[in-house]
């Protein structure tokens, strides 16, 4: 297996009206890879208020992104409580280059702009999680639009995003134009569809009695890069990645 990173913002997730605990794709994403056993260099930005479930580089931050969510079935209402820094060049200087296979855990549109993604994906295959595209940064009810910039996918090799994402950016007869050459949205209890190679495959999942799937999309996203980096198909790495999404929810 080639070398594994993960980048991210952490998150202070308040889940129906909780209290604050840590969140984010990397975090989530860290957590899944450990119950893989595998070993991944983390790079995560933000306030560490529970114990990272891996090793890991913490760069400090002004600002920690903050959501509150409830569920109402399997929909998840979120509001966006604060809004974190962008990476710079000097934030991504922490992720090694000897880091083949990087996963992009964005939370915003504004957490990693083109000419960051640019650098990340510099000799290496990057993958980045849609959030990074649909969603608005800002304050208040979460929003989800397709004003992204394109040059951010320039750097992208795997694009992973939600239904709901997906939707957003003109359904799944639309993402082939996108031009990143593997593209899997998640399903929730549907399971995924993998574009690849001008075909769309639909997969089904293990079914999982949840009462909080938080965290399973980014499971999903790191679960798939694992596998694609040992070499297996886009397929298989996305049935690789439902069934580690199915573990961590038991």
């Amino acid at each position: 297996m080639a070398p594994l990173g993960l980048v991210g913002n952490l998150s202070h997730d308040r889940v129906g009206g909780g209290p604050p605990r840590l969140g984010g794709g990397v975090f989530y994403g860290a957590r899944a890879l450990a119950l893989l056993g595998l070993a991944v260099q983390v790079v995560a930005r933000g306030e560490t208020i529970e114990p990272f479930p891996v090793p890991a580089i913490i760069l400090p931050t002004d600002e920690t992104t903050a959501f509150s969510f409830r569920y109402e079935g399997d929909r998840r209402v979120m509001e966006v409580d604060a809004v974190g820094e962008p990476w710079t060049a000097e934030d991504i200087a922490s992720v090694k280059p000897d880091v083949e296979w990087l996963h992009v855990a964005a939370l915003l549109r504004s957490d990693f702009p083109a000419q960051t993604m640019a650098a990340l994906a510099h000799e290496r295959k990057v993958s980045l999680d849609g959030q990074g595209l649909a969603r608005v940064p800002a304050v208040g009810p979460l929003r989800l639009d397709s004003d992204f910039d394109p040059a951010v996918l320039e750097a992208v090799s795997i694009l992973k995003l939600s239904e709901n994402e997906a939707e957003t950016l003109g359904g799944i007869d639309a993402l082939g134009r996108l031009g990143v050459p593997e593209v899997v949205v998640t399903r929730g209890r549907q399971g995924s569809v993998v574009l690849t190679g001008g075909e769309v495959h639909e997969l089904s999942s293990r079914p999982v009695r949840t009462a909080d799937p938080t965290g399973a999309g980014d499971a999903f996203a790191v679960g798939y890069l694992a596998a694609r980096s040992e070499g297996r198909n886009p397929l298989d790495a996305a049935r690789a990645a439902g069934d580690l999404v199915a573990r961590l929810l038991s």
